[in-house]
């Protein structure tokens, strides 16, 4: 075994993820490659938002067909044993196994970071091929063709991250066009390639203009159906980790519904619903909701996306914090454009790498682990003009709540017209929603809000869940050209303040007051009115 020739590490490392009590067997995938191999589809390109699992099947498929895995009692295990056909092929490949992020010491250029791989593999190849003499002054794909002429062997190839050359900061564009030559020569109408399996971030066309690559077959989760259930996690696949945690967990706290909400909303071209598969399994190994999605400067990837066109998505973005839907048109081959300008490469970047997800030509966000980077987005940078402005007032606006001071909430809200650009006409309880989402944006650091939750008749426009057992609850009622005791009138017959209390009448959590907030906004005065009174639930009998 070599680094790169049928090594050890993918059988180890899948070894050790099947070994935990967060394991999700994926292994029908193999069936799935497989059957490509049959029919003579043995290009594969699977592109994925980071952490939705591309290194954990990249591992699996090494460990399934490389020679001297040692992994058949494990995958005898696994559902990929019920198909006789595939167990055939268990750990009867030489495979080639390249994680393309990895460099070597010190590396500082191009040729040291090829040289890595190129010479690694033709020292592999040569010792285990030692009668046919190969030379490291032969190009790696005519050694190859040696050895198949030689001794019929095939491989099976295995390219994680194939793409990670194209974020390096050393390489040109001139080493690129010769990186994606290098990978021509090496695949396309090779005969001892069995399958080429190949991982990576964006679409292909991002970094080749397609005649390179373009034996290649792609699969990305926005557009295409096809493995689209393997990458992320399914809900009945999040139950059994649930379960597990439950069982495990010496003291769980997160409860099943909290799991959803963060990190659930994911869509596949299939209409499935995915969860982020690296979040969940972290915080239920935590035991605690958070944002796993990165480490460190949550909204300015986000930006990056907006920067060149701020003005074309302002109004979208105040929207999908709102919790709304935004129309668009999403291609992922709009996403590969370096600059983008339009609206449609910004939304399609933002689905290729997971910051939004795509249903029905619809973008929005999809759980309450990418809402915490919008919010911060929102919070932290002036160049989103108005919208800034009223979510930055939104700590304001939350005490002026808990303490009655209706004229400042009102006051608060009325900056939306005082702008250059009024974020919405104000024609409709939707765009209503979305400046009170935004002037109570920082509340979010307090509670669990919920919008149009079903809450005891009927549905509330929202609800504020106090994260602190001494914090108020509040319900808050929306009304265009109606008044805001109107609203309070609602919140009362429909009895939406049953939605914080158990089955026995009792209040549960939190200790504090529950406040019903009525907001009108009138049409032709544009004026906010804003009215708050303390209730409580009506138990008949």
């Amino acid at each position: 075994m070599g680094m790169f020739l049928n090594p050890s590490a993918p059988a180890a490392a899948y070894k050790k993820m099947s070994a935990s009590r967060f394991f999700v067997d994926k292994s029908r995938l193999l069936a799935e490659l497989v059957q490509s191999m049959d029919d003579n589809q043995k290009y594969i390109c699977i592109t994925r938002p980071r952490r939705f699992g591309k290194t954990v099947m990249a591992n699996m498929v090494g460990a399934f067909f490389g020679k001297g895995s040692g992994c058949g009692d494990l995958f005898r295990d696994l559902e990929i044993s019920k198909s006789e056909a595939c167990m055939r092929h268990l750990n009867q490949h030489d495979i080639i196994y390249i994680d393309f992020s990895r460099m070597s010491k010190d590396c500082q250029n191009y040729s040291e970071y090829m040289e890595r791989v190129q010479d690694g593999l033709y020292q592999e190849l040569a010792e285990s091929w030692p009668a046919l003499k190969l030379k490291a002054s032969t190009a790696l794909w005519d050694n190859f063709q040696k050895i198949y002429d030689a001794s019929g062997h095939s491989f099976i190839f295995i390219l994680d991250e194939w793409d990670a050359i194209f974020h390096l900061p050393f390489a040109t564009e001139q080493e690129k066009g010769k990186y994606l030559l290098f990978l021509k020569n090496l695949f396309k109408d090779q005969i001892y390639a069995d399958l080429v399996y190949m991982t990576g971030i964006l679409p292909i066309i991002k970094y080749s203009s397609g005649s390179e690559l373009n034996m290649f077959v792609e699969y990305d989760m926005a557009t295409k159906i096809r493995y689209s259930e393997y990458f992320g996690f399914l809900d009945q696949e999040v139950d059994r980790l649930y379960e597990a945690y439950q069982k495990t967990t010496q003291h769980p706290v997160i409860t099943r519904e909290e799991l959803r909400g963060w990190y659930d909303g994911y869509h596949t071209a299939a209409g499935k619903r995915l969860y982020n598969p690296r979040s969940v399994v972290c915080a239920l190994t935590d035991n605690q909701l958070a944002n796993y999605w990165t480490s460190s400067g949550p909204y300015d990837e986000i930006f990056y996306y907006i920067r060149n066109n701020i003005e074309a998505v302002r109004d979208d973005l105040a929207l999908m914090v709102a919790g709304e839907r935004v129309a668009a048109r999403v291609q992922t081959y709009a996403a590969v454009s370096m600059e983008l300008n339009t609206k449609e490469e910004i939304y399609s970047a933002m689905v290729v790498y997971g910051l939004l997800t795509y249903e029905d030509g619809c973008v929005f966000i999809p759980n309450k682990e990418l809402m915490s980077q919008f919010q911060e987005l929102l919070m932290s940078k002036d160049s989103l003009g108005y919208v800034h402005r009223l979510a930055k007032v939104s700590e304001k606006m939350l005490e002026a709540t808990l303490s009655g001071n209706t004229e400042t909430m009102a006051r608060l809200l009325s900056l939306a017209h005082d702008t250059e650009s009024p974020i919405l006409s104000y024609n409709n309880e939707t765009e209503l929603s979305a400046i009170v989402n935004l002037v109570y944006l920082s509340a979010r650091n307090r509670y669990r809000v919920e919008r149009e939750d079903k809450a005891g008749k009927g549905f509330v426009d929202f609800i504020f869940y106090p994260e602190q057992k001494n914090e108020d609850g509040i319900i808050l009622e929306l009304k265009v050209d109606s008044t805001p005791e109107e609203a309070i009138r609602q919140i009362k017959e429909k009895e939406y303040a049953l939605r914080f209390y158990g089955k026995l009448g009792e209040k549960q959590k939190f200790t504090g007051r529950i406040l019903a907030v009525g907001i009108s906004y009138n049409r032709t005065t544009k004026k906010h009115t804003c009215k708050i009174e303390e209730i409580q639930p009506f138990f008949p009998g």
